[in-house]
């Protein structure tokens, strides 16, 4: 049996300030690093004592810190990864999500998606995103390790669940798996069908209120 922990951040600055995240390298507000806490304490209940843990996670700030909670609880040394970061919005990094909305310009509902152009200098493709994340979580894949934890974002968990499923990359055009922020979405392989099942979003860490 296989299974992966896909972490999405908590709470973080740019959240609650309302500027653009991508590649902006925000921080856990004092309520993201509760929760981050919450996601440690969870993790550690549904992982057995003595199991072995592989422990991945964005490069960003606001992962580290999530990541650093877990590593504490875990005794282990979070692998930082940049493929694992979130879309880059290029030059609408850190800038207010109003500036973002004025230039944004919407892929189509058919045709060209995957290098649909948003408008905006510098920000990355669908297609750009989707390779670099399927890489990093193809080479965690191939890991021996039975309990992986992947600390990551929002936006790129689609592309991780999506690489979990096997789902090609031409294929993604359209594809979103939404995950509230401080969620574990389970991922796990059975040793007898090989099924790859998803589990998405789990928040009953968080308590009421704490979710977003």
């Amino acid at each position: 049996m296989r299974t992966l922990y896909a972490i999405t951040h908590p709470e973080a600055t740019h959240h609650v300030e309302g500027i653009v995240g991508g590649w902006h390298d925000s921080q856990l507000t004092p309520a993201g690093l509760g929760a981050a806490a919450s996601v440690a304490r969870a993790l550690g209940a549904q992982i057995p004592d003595g199991a072995d843990v592989e422990l991945f996670s964005s490069d960003l700030r606001r992962t580290r810190q999530t990541a650093e909670k877990v590593a504490e609880l875990f005794g282990v040394e979070p692998i930082l990864d940049r493929r694992l970061r979130e879309k880059s919005y290029g030059e609408a990094g850190g800038k207010p999500q109003a500036w973002l909305d004025q230039r944004f310009v919407p892929p189509p509902a058919d045709g060209e998606r995957l290098e649909h152009d948003e408008g905006v200098q510098g920000a990355e493709t669908r297609a750009a995103l989707a390779q670099r994340v399927y890489a990093a979580i193809d080479e965690i894949v191939r890991r021996p390790c039975e309990h992986q934890i992947i600390v990551t974002h929002g936006g790129s968990l689609t592309f991780v669940v999506a690489s979990w499923i096997k789902m090609p990359i031409e294929a993604v055009g359209h594809v979103s798996f939404r995950a509230p922020s401080g969620s574990i979405t389970t991922l796990r392989e059975d040793d007898f069908y090989h099924n790859r099942t998803v589990y998405l979003g789990d928040t009953r860490h968080l308590g009421s209120g704490e979710a977003r």
